[in-house]
């Protein structure tokens, strides 16, 4: 019997933390549950050396140039015919017994399109791992601080501070450093959108799921390791927050349409400004304490004005978020 989860592991010059991954694979693929492939996107770390040296099970596909992230994990997609698909950074490790949690939960849920675990940091904290969608009402909502006013709300919003890790839920989306994917929903809606080739891919994913009728559900029982940015810390440095908020504004420029995507950024800004109004104000009186967070805010409202410009939508085309064409 074939093994009934897909792994595509997806590398770039992550050389030590790709055969950390592997590594905690092996027993998995011992044990029949994952056959576990390796996308190289032009390392030069000698990630690919390793992967034929070491790991001989892995299969190993290397594309001819960098083909991002969703891509890659479709081309193991094409090529596999397993129950379950498997994106997964280079940078994880799955702990023991994550993937029999993970298949639990699916075979009892099934109208989950995708399973999410909770990944854990390197010092063993919970990563916010899943979010809302970004629509305009839960931009307001989360813009007029509702989440402070009753901590229930923010953890049913999903927002970083106030949800509970250790809840399993459904949720809206889950970040795409390690997911379980579902064949039958991954065929219907044709897997990731290759025109989004780095950031958001994940959002895209579940909005897809989301609309053709499957759900994303959280598995706090699996837990992954996550080391986070390997790849994109040495790619953008500090940059790579800007190009994930432009990617998020390109998504929503490409599937809510200019109008939309021009209310939610403009929500985030005039949000953004107010509270950095007041703790500007209130750094007058306790400077160590606010100008900071005022400092925080002002670089929340510049990152979200993007979405007021010029963004580039997933095909690469420039189109300005506050037209109407």
């Amino acid at each position: 019997m074939s093994p009934p989860i897909a792994v595509a592991v997806v590398s770039w010059n992550t050389r030590e933390l790709l055969r950390r991954c592997l590594e905690s694979f092996a027993p998995e693929v011992d044990a029949g549950r994952a056959r576990v492939w390796v996308v190289d996107n032009g390392s030069s770390d000698g990630s690919v050396e390793l992967v034929r040296e070491r790991f001989g099970w892995a299969e190993l596909i290397v594309p001819e140039r960098n083909v991002g992230y969703g891509p890659a994990v479709n081309l193991v997609a094409e090529r596999s015919a397993a129950e379950w698909v498997a994106p997964a950074n280079a940078d994880i490790e799955v702990r023991p017994g994550a993937l029999e949690a993970l298949l639990e939960a699916a075979d009892g849920d099934l109208g989950a399109g995708a399973v999410a675990p909770r990944l854990i940091a390197p010092d063993g904290s919970a990563q916010h791992s899943v979010h809302h969608f970004p629509t305009l009402p839960f931009t307001a909502l989360f813009n007029l601080g509702v989440q402070r006013l009753d901590r229930r709300v923010g953890d049913r919003m999903c927002l970083e501070g106030y949800w509970e890790p250790t809840r399993p839920r459904r949720v809206d989306w889950a970040l795409g450093a390690f997911l379980l994917v579902r064949r039958r929903a991954w065929d219907e809606i044709g897997g990731f959108e290759p025109r989004q080739w780095m950031y958001a891919e994940d959002l895209d994913l579940c909005w897809r799921l989301k609309r053709a009728g499957w759900a994303t559900r959280y598995v706090p029982e699996a837990r992954v390791l996550h080391h986070g940015a390997a790849s994109t810390s040495q790619a953008w440095g500090e940059a790579r927050r800007e190009r994930w908020t432009r990617s998020t504004y390109a998504w929503m420029l490409d599937r809510r349409g200019p109008a939309i995507t021009r209310a939610v950024a403009l929500v985030n800004v005039a949000g953004a400004l107010i509270r950095w109004t007041a703790l500007r104000a209130a750094a007058v009186l306790a400077p160590d304490r606010f100008r900071r967070r005022a400092e925080t805010m002002k670089r929340w409202a510049r990152l979200h004005a993007l979405g007021l410009g010029r963004v580039r939508t997933p095909d690469g085309t420039d189109e300005a978020a506050t037209s109407d064409g």
